[in-house]
């Protein structure tokens, strides 16, 4: 069976990668740094280097290709700052990136899986695409806007037999931030392992794959045991 991970060169999208191609899967690693490609290139994957916002290189990578399974994974994160102190080019770049670059991987391949019936098309989300997160409001919007297509192309494609599962991920332990926080920040966010790691989400994709063809996971949220609510609120201490 075939696979196709986007944004697969570094956090989710290479542990994903990594767990697909273990379990069996021919694996097509799509990213945009030649090194982390070529890394998973020698560890047997294929990979294609491409910017997703290039919709006619993108439509020549498919090319040939008949996955089974999608994981649009590939997004970034706009800078932390209220939305009226936003380049209006930065606001556009996360759109891009994040919604509409999804919505043509979508439709290049969701149409062959329809048409074979069968497959499956996760989506990465984010607790930001359903709780409100100050000076983040352009990525929340991005999100919120995969939770709400996802959802409704399951519907769509339902009677097919393919499936569709939205990935809401609260705190994972990911190279995001990396130009966003500084050193000490990010430290103290992923302190005393207070994060979920990558491999745990691939494991969680895993476990959805492997169920029955009759059951479909609309989404499913995966948070640091700590994180008691989407908004990232903690316990109190008692």
């Amino acid at each position: 069976m075939q696979a196709i991970v986007t944004g697969a060169t570094s956090g989710i999208g290479r542990a994903i990668a990594l767990a697909l191609h273990a379990a069996g899967y021919e694996v097509v690693a799509f990213g945009r740094n030649p090194g982390a490609l070529a890394e998973l290139q020698a560890l047997g994957l294929t990979t294609r280097a491409l910017d997703l916002s290039d919709r006619a290189a993108m439509i020549a990578a498919l090319h040939g290709l008949q996955p089974d399974v999608l994981v649009n994974n590939a997004g970034m994160m706009p800078r932390i700052a209220p939305f009226c102190d936003m380049p209006e080019d930065e606001i556009d770049q996360a759109v891009l990136v994040n919604l509409g670059a999804v919505l043509a991987m979508t439709r290049a391949v969701a149409p062959g899986m329809r048409a074979r019936g069968r497959g499956h098309i996760f989506f990465t989300g984010s607790t930001a695409g359903h709780a409100p997160f100050a000076n983040l409001a352009v990525y929340c919007a991005t999100k919120a806007a995969i939770g709400g297509f996802a959802q409704a192309l399951r519907l769509d494609m339902a009677a097919s037999g393919v499936r569709v599962t939205e990935i809401v991920a609260g705190r994972v332990e990911t190279g995001l931030y990396n130009h966003l926080l500084s050193d000490a920040a990010r430290a103290a966010m992923y302190a005393n392992a207070s994060a979920v790691q990558p491999q745990d989400v691939a494991a969680m994709l895993l476990a959805v794959l492997a169920l029955p063809a009759h059951v479909d996971v609309a989404r499913f949220d995966i948070l640091p045991t700590h994180q008691t609510t989407a908004t990232g609120a903690q316990k109190k201490d008692t």
